[in-house]
């Protein structure tokens, strides 16, 4: 009885070891893509997912950073392959849940920076994905508000083009910013961002 007390007391440290690990990881990941050093984010997040292999959190944020960034860079080899890059890390999570809104929030998010980086090539060849990705997201989880302001964010953004009526995407764009005020995020680490672009989105939406 002693020994499996023992064994049972060694397994709760190892266990609560193991979190605070886990932890400690992440949060200085998350200081270092607030400081701005993106590369070596993404390197320490890949180490925390080779290490962690329940969560999804550390393969998200690899495929998080390396999709954002490539929004800011112009070399065109370089924005193929931060998204690679990207794509590679989200599939591992894919292939695991695909019962996850967040993880095709992302996914459209990925395709949507094709689109960004080369309107004329990949316009067509990725906008049907954008959209399909986010009709996922919303069959799982209608409302996640990274998934209700994505859509929504993403038609606007082809508005001048397509000639969509502007409104209804503007009153979704107003339901993304309720749904970001009562969204509760799973954990301190689970995803929570987007509300600051939906501000701008509604602000343009009113002029």
């Amino acid at each position: 009885m002693k020994k499996i007390i023992t064994l049972a007391a060694f397994l709760v440290v190892v266990i609560s070891s193991a979190q605070t690990q886990f932890e400690q990881g992440m949060g200085k990941a998350f200081g270092l893509w607030k400081e701005g050093k993106n590369t070596e984010a993404s390197a320490l997040f890949e180490r925390i997912a080779a290490a962690e292999k329940t969560s999804y959190l550390p393969n998200y944020y690899v495929a998080l950073i390396n999709a954002t960034s490539s929004f800011n860079e112009k070399d065109k080899t370089k924005i193929d392959l931060l998204l690679t890059k990207a794509q590679e890390a989200l599939d591992v999570e894919l292939i695991k849940d695909q019962n996850n809104a967040e993880l095709y929030a992302l996914q459209a998010l990925i395709y949507t920076a094709y689109v960004v980086a080369d309107p004329m090539t990949n316009g067509m060849k990725y906008s049907a994905k954008v959209m399909e990705a986010y009709a996922k997201g919303k069959a799982i989880d209608p409302n996640n508000p990274r998934i209700v302001f994505g859509e929504a964010d993403y038609q606007l953004g082809g508005a001048k083009w397509t000639g969509v009526d502007t409104k209804p995407l503007c009153a979704q764009v107003d339901k993304a910013v309720e749904l970001f005020a009562t969204f509760k995020p799973e954990t301190s680490f689970s995803p929570k961002w987007g509300l600051d672009r939906a501000l701008e989105t509604q602000k343009n939406c009113e002029k």
